[in-house]
């Protein structure tokens, strides 16, 4: 009994501690290709599969599926993105069907191994940018990240202590 447990502690230990994609990409995918390099001559690297991640900005719906517009961020050694001010740049994902723009929502952590299609240049204001697209191929959409705001807020009961209030400070 013990040792079935143990075997069962430690599968959910090492479900735990595997990478953001499946296996199956991350060994095709060409690590050798930087998103600078990416960014810089995206046609020379179409069909090339890589794995990308960053922050969602925007999240639009099109006729035949689902176009995110990601901020890039580098991934951690489990391929999350890591929370920097450092970015590379923006890239576009395409994914073949619908998601919802209200689960793929702006500020979330997404990583994603796609093929490499060359580039889209989506108008921004008066502006035209040219963005490397590439076609998902699988996507890991992180939980939500809690902003300090909005963590519990311990008080701590002598931070306005006032000993002329009897000790209870600010009229308690």
């Amino acid at each position: 009994m013990r040792k079935i447990t143990y075997m069962i502690g430690i599968a959910l230990l090492l479900q735990g501690c595997t990478y953001a994609i499946s296996k199956e990409y991350s060994r095709k995918a060409d690590k050798t290709i930087s998103f600078d390099m990416l960014q810089a001559d995206p046609d020379a690297y179409k069909g090339k599969l890589l794995i990308l991640g960053g922050i969602i900005v925007q999240t639009t719906a099109v006729k035949k599926g689902t176009l995110i517009e990601i901020e890039q961020k580098r991934l951690d050694y489990w391929g999350k993105p890591e929370r920097m001010k450092r970015t590379g740049g923006r890239f576009l994902a395409f994914h073949p069907s619908y998601l919802d723009p209200l689960v793929y929502s702006p500020g979330r952590d997404i990583t994603v191994a796609g093929e490499v299609q060359g580039t889209q240049s989506p108008a921004l204001g008066d502006k035209e940018y040219d963005y490397p697209i590439i076609l998902a191929k699988e996507i890991k959409l992180w939980e939500p990240v809690r902003e300090s705001w909005n963590k519990p807020k311990w008080i701590d009961p002598l931070y306005n202590y006032d000993p002329s209030s009897g000790g209870r400070g600010d009229g308690w």
